[in-house]
């Protein structure tokens, strides 16, 4: 692959999530940029990236797992049990002792760790808000006219933590008489995550779409860290029949 100056953004548009996962592995053994981590998981070995990537699907409920042709000797990705499962994780406040943060605390019961004073311990604070709630009901009272509805998964000591929230934010949109979903990830594992994150926010949207009255829409995702990490490389190759590509 040869050197560049600048950044290459790149534009999937896609069917389902299906056509999106295909594509968007297609799309990165060609375009790709390769570099070792320096810092976050895996750290000291290869992965291959996009300078950014943004993927427009436009019916993501119509196949929201990836499907792996009979034949492939390849695992799937994440299969439709995961993805319900992650559903409740996305929909409760629940996580464990050893968790910073899960998505769905942030979603629906974030809180804040504050110092207490002399002790150097921290309490956590909740901030007595579900986004999810939140948003449906300013659709219903409001109705589509508004940039207010959005939902933040960052925050600002998040930049301290080991292994920081990929998913920041989901911005909301209704127009055309359908719930769309706008999502921005820091980092974004192309092979293990992307398919199951994606289903997932599907079926919450589905839901909230449900609840506001409208019908379902398309999701638009942006990230400038959507990336294969090197094991599976192959499998990307398999997948997309390339398999004599070579990758440096």
């Amino acid at each position: 692959m040869p050197e560049r100056e600048f950044l290459e953004p790149v534009f999937i548009d896609a069917f389902d999530v299906d056509d999106a996962w295909f594509q968007c592995l297609s799309k990165i053994l060609d375009k790709g940029h390769v570099y070792t981590i320096t810092r976050g998981s895996y750290e000291g070995q290869r992965r291959l990236e996009f300078d950014f990537a943004v993927i427009k699907i436009k019916k993501p409920s119509h196949q929201i797992i990836p499907i792996i042709p009979e034949g492939m000797s390849i695992p799937a990705p994440t299969d439709m049990d995961y993805v319900q499962g992650y559903l409740g994780y996305l929909l409760t406040g629940a996580k464990t002792e050893t968790e910073d943060y899960t998505y769905g605390e942030r979603l629906v019961a974030p809180r804040v760790k504050v110092k207490q004073d002399g002790s150097g311990m921290f309490k956590e604070i909740p901030l007595d808000v579900n986004q999810i709630e939140e948003v449906i009901r300013i659709y219903k009272e409001k109705g589509p006219g508004t940039n207010q509805a959005v939902m933040e998964i960052g925050m600002p000591s998040d930049i301290k933590l080991n292994d920081p929230p990929c998913l920041r934010l989901i911005d909301t949109r209704v127009r055309y008489g359908k719930l769309h979903f706008i999502l921005y990830f820091r980092s974004w594992d192309l092979w293990g995550g992307f398919p199951s994150n994606l289903g997932g926010l599907e079926l919450v949207k589905q839901y909230m779409a449900q609840e506001i009255g409208v019908e379902d829409g398309e999701i638009i995702a942006a990230s400038k860290g959507l990336h294969l990490y090197e094991y599976s490389w192959d499998l990307a190759k398999l997948r997309t029949n390339k398999t004599g590509l070579e990758i440096t």
